[in-house]
């Protein structure tokens, strides 16, 4: 009678869904790999790794920040879709592998809005045209009259084919009506090593690793790519206001989970995220990096991700750029 008990029990348990409510509330009981598709030091690193670290404290559990870095940010992309959906494979996504690439790939070999349970939007930050301090410019306009006086003579840097940053810089060609020459890197972490070191002249990098940068005079910022101000660069202007009308970019970053995952331990994890972009040091530190929290529900980010995928299709095929 104790057997019989307990299956049927089971069974009311998981037709009423008690099981995966126990399974969130005991959530987690062993380490969390937190995988970014892009090379450390870049945009996805930084936030994993904060994110991460208080996540550690909170719960108690190692999170382990991996880069499985490869193809624009579809290896790692692909493997966390395939991971088992049970809360200890997360993904540090962007708009490159969550959005942009079901326009560059015609065989994706994963669904961005089929394939993932979105957790929560980490952050949405403007770019940066940063050129290296030898560049014998120290405007937008000034930039553009030297593109157009050497057209394609001079490179610039992205995170890679089809990233936001390489994008960016194609509707920067396309608005501007200038020529110059695409060097993609796996990730902005080299391809900012490079800006710094003076390999290559300049390129659009996300506001949070270029920052410091700027900051301390190894690299220039002539303009930022949202349609107002950054208050971390106040002095520094929009590229719309600088010769370019109607020019906007805005990269994100955001959590997301294998598809099938619980909603349950979706839930949690949005929760515990929630709470970390509010703690106050987080706040402050995402503000003086460029990026104020931003949060928000699972849906909220799952509304995104599904609106985004033709937004940058529009540009991918405004700028003929195809990775197949």
């Amino acid at each position: 009678m104790k057997l019989i008990f307990t299956l049927q029990t089971l069974v009311c348990l998981l037709a009423t869904g008690l099981v995966p409510a126990a399974q969130a509330q005991n959530y987690p009981v062993k380490p969390i790999r937190f995988y970014t598709p892009y090379p450390p030091g870049g945009t996805t690193d930084i936030l994993a790794r904060i994110v991460g670290a208080k996540m550690h404290e909170a719960w108690g559990q190692p999170v382990i920040i991996e880069a499985k870095p490869g193809a624009g940010g579809n290896i790692g992309a692909d493997f966390v879709a395939k991971s088992p959906p049970d809360g200890y494979t997360i993904l540090m996504g962007a708009s490159g592998p969550l959005a942009i690439n079901a326009s560059l790939f015609s065989k994706l070999p994963y669904d961005p809005a089929k394939d993932f349970s979105p957790v929560v939007l980490s952050a949405s930050v403007p770019l940066v045209l940063v050129t290296h301090p030898s560049l014998p410019v120290k405007s937008v306009r000034e930039f553009i009259a030297l593109m157009k006086a050497r057209p394609g003579q001079f490179n610039y840097a992205s995170a890679g084919p089809g990233s936001p940053q390489h994008l960016t810089a194609e509707m920067f060609k396309f608005m501007a009506k200038v020529e110059m020459t695409h060097i993609p890197y796996k990730g902005s972490g080299p391809a900012i090593v490079d800006l710094v070191g003076g390999q290559i002249p300049f390129a659009f990098e996300s506001m949070i690793p270029i920052l410091p940068h700027v900051k301390s005079n190894k690299l220039r910022g002539l303009a930022v790519t949202s349609a107002v101000r950054s208050p971390v660069l106040p002095e520094v202007a929009t590229v719309a206001d600088s010769g370019v009308p109607g020019f906007e970019s805005i990269a994100w970053y955001g959590v997301v989970a294998p598809a099938g995952t619980p909603k349950e331990i979706v839930a949690k994890l949005n929760s515990e995220m929630v709470r970390i972009a509010n703690l106050p040091d987080i706040k402050q530190r995402l503000i003086e990096m460029g990026s104020p929290p931003v949060a928000g529900t699972s849906e909220q980010f799952a509304n995104l991700i599904k609106s985004e995928i033709p937004k940058w299709g529009k540009v991918v095929k405004q700028a003929k750029v195809s990775l197949d």
